[in-house]
């Protein structure tokens, strides 16, 4: 496998033409720096000793006033303000073209990132908190930005800074250079001492943020249990021991990288100190100028400090592979649905919604099988309750039809074609389903109906309201069907959310509907009014319905029970009532049940 910093760095190829006018900014920058000692030198070595200046500058001595060591003086001082401002203008346009592209990598891996967590399965998802995952989403894909800020773009600046700088101080004085050099040897050690600390601080960091932003995730969405069971104070608590578990995190990485720069500083201030000794005594021994010792100890200035610059990079690289590692291991799960190589046509044009499981197992874990041996079909205009104790596998039935998961062995078909032999897309797209939880976007009304079919003209989104028995409240509410819904439906009640479901399951307009106790949250008379209303649209579908309520199921053409996994029995209600069996027993329960609430 590549190197995770290849990796991070293959989002960078569609910017290769900015990067490299990058590059080349950064040269011209580099090439800026060298010149900047020179003006003093020449000061100092010619102007005030008032000694000729050599043949490659004497064109100075051309210039307006030039011939004068106060004009000299001014041109000198002039250049130097050149210098500074075309360094300025250099290095600006260069940090603005660098930080542009380094965001768009950092989003480009972002969107990847968010792209394959969708496609991940939800056995993936039951893993891993939500709010972990949006912090690798959100804030770990910033590797890549620091990759290319804070790595990739200023190594290449302070190695060629570092060339040129050692080539010219190299010209000047080769002992000085090669004494300057020394400094090498305890900067690779440090390197080798601290990055892997660094890197595993930084990676406990991260964790530890991220298990902060789920634990703030889950108690946000939960936020109505826990005000009315009055937690608010408990999980401030909480909240509060994991932010200080974050803050020593924080501490701890933060120790290891000043530690770390404290020892590179000490490395380079001492070797600063050498050379100044060394050079102060060639020049004692008149084999090289003050001017010459400046501007060598300028030059030397400009070599440490590309050389700092690269060693302290190591703190960047080990925070960019802490935040990649928590990113590649997302982006190496493999665990979800397998795509469809070829996709193939619906069989007479259009899919009719003809659905067989056949002989279908299925187990979440090796060895712990939740459905065994299913085998049963269901046809278009057909009404089928699937119902069944708690953990009996109604759900997850319906899940394997999604294709959020797929069998472990048997088969579930469509008009006779394998799910897996057609693509995701299109599996979901020829199912509308209505959840027990009905989950609204804080979006309007109509654009929350019109979720499944955003082509859906506004006559049909009012006429799925009004078959969903919702038209009436809609129009009662500020803005009608412009309204914008509160997070996660909170500005409606129950019911309300629940007929906006249906709603949307019937404008989606599949040939299969899955209504997961699509009527819990109404009541018995609504219930009523929605199925009436709901049933001629529903006359050509295949219609599956998980319930336990006697009220939805009595309208079912076929009800089928299961228990522990399996489909025990099959038939009408009337016919399933009349004889022993799993469906009698729960009836009687229900009924039981039902006469208990109607007394109290």
């Amino acid at each position: 496998m590549r190197p995770w910093w290849l990796r991070i760095l293959a989002f960078a190829k569609p910017y290769w033409p900015s990067l490299a006018a990058v590059g080349g900014l950064m040269l011209a920058a580099s090439a800026a720096q060298v010149l900047k000692p020179w003006p003093m030198k020449v000061l100092v070595d010619y102007v005030f000793p008032r000694r000729p200046l050599p043949d490659e500058i004497a064109w100075l001595e051309i210039l307006p006033g030039g011939d004068s060591a106060v004009g000299l003086c001014a041109w000198l001082a002039g250049s130097t303000l050149v210098i500074f401002a075309a360094t300025w203008a250099i290095q600006t346009l260069q940090a603005y073209i660098q930080s542009g592209v380094a965001a768009r990598i950092s989003y480009a891996l972002g969107a990847n990132l968010f792209e394959h967590l969708q496609r991940l399965s939800l056995r993936f998802h039951s893993r891993q908190p939500a709010g972990d995952l949006v912090r690798r989403v959100t804030r770990d894909s910033r590797c890549a930005q620091n990759l290319v800020s804070n790595v990739a773009m200023p190594a290449l600046t302070s190695v060629s800074v570092v060339i040129m700088m050692f080539v010219i101080m190299w010209q000047m004085d080769w002992a000085l250079s090669v004494a300057s050099l020394a400094v090498l040897f305890p900067l690779v050690v440090a390197n080798r001492l601290f990055y892997g600390t660094m890197m595993t601080k930084t990676y406990e960091q991260q964790e530890m943020e991220g298990a902060m932003m789920s634990q703030a995730e889950r108690v946000l969405t939960a936020l109505p249990v826990v005000q009315s069971f009055r937690r608010e104070r408990y999980e401030d608590g909480r909240f509060r021991e994991a932010t200080e578990k974050t803050l020593k995190a924080y501490f701890r990485a933060l120790a290891a990288q000043l530690k770390f720069r404290l020892t590179v500083s000490t490395a380079t201030t001492i070797g600063r100190a050498a050379i100044m000794i060394l050079g102060g005594y060639r020049v004692l021994q008149g084999e090289l100028t003050i001017g010459g010792l400046l501007v060598f100890l300028a030059y030397l200035g400009s070599l440490y400090e590309p050389l700092e610059t690269l060693t302290h990079m190591t703190a960047s690289v080990a925070s960019a592979e802490a935040s990649a590692r928590r990113v590649l291991d997302v982006l190496d799960d493999q665990d979800h649905v397998p795509l469809a190589a070829i996709a193939p046509e619906p069989p007479k044009g259009r899919w009719h919604g003809m659905v067989r499981f056949e002989r279908v197992n299925f187990a979440y874990e090796p060895g712990r099988l939740i459905l065994c041996e299913v085998d049963f079909a269901a046809k278009p205009g057909e009404v089928v309750a699937i119902v069944g104790h708690t953990g009996a596998g109604k759900s997850t039935l319906m899940s394997l039809l999604l294709r959020l998961f797929d069998p472990c062995s048997g088969r579930i078909t469509l008009d006779g074609v394998d799910l897996r032999d057609i693509s995701l897309s299109e599996v979901r797209a020829q199912i509308g389903i209505l959840l027990q939880e009905p989950f609204l976007l804080p979006v309007s009304i109509a654009e929350n109906i019109a979720y499944g079919r955003p082509d859906a003209s506004r006559e049909e989104i009012l006429a799925a309201a009004a078959a969903a028995r919702a038209d009436e409240f809609i129009r009662r509410l500020p803005d009608g069907y412009d309204t914008i819904v509160g997070e996660r439906g909170m500005t409606l009640s129950g019911g309300q959310k629940q007929r906006i479901a249906i709603a949307r399951a019937l404008l989606k307009n599949a040939p299969v509907i899955i209504l997961d106790e699509p009527t819990s949250a109404l009541d018995a008379r609504t219930e009523w009014q929605v199925i009436n209303e709901v049933r001629p649209l529903l006359a050509e579908r295949t219609v599956f319905v998980i319930a336990h309520r006697l009220s939805t199921i009595r309208h079912a053409d076929r009800v089928v029970v299961m228990q522990a996994g399996r489909i025990v029995q099959e038939g009408h209600h009337s016919e399933l009532v009349a004889k022993e069996g799993v469906y009698r027993e729960m009836y009687r329960e229900h009924s039981v049940q039902f006469r208990r609430v109607a007394t109290s």
